[in-house]
């Protein structure tokens, strides 16, 4: 029960972890940025089907 995170959670945590990268290379390696960005929104979308 505690400490366990739910797959909302674990996929959030993905979500911004991806994001945060994607901002840290976008000034050194934008083709890597631009990859990291597009995982993050599949990663989104995961998102929303859990949410519907």
């Amino acid at each position: 029960m505690f400490g366990r995170k739910t797959e909302k959670q674990k996929l959030t945590a993905k979500y911004e972890k991806l994001l945060k990268e994607a901002f840290q290379l976008s000034s050194s390696n934008r083709q890597l940025s631009d990859e990291k960005t597009a995982e993050a929104e599949r990663v989104r979308e995961q998102l929303d089907k859990l949410v519907d």
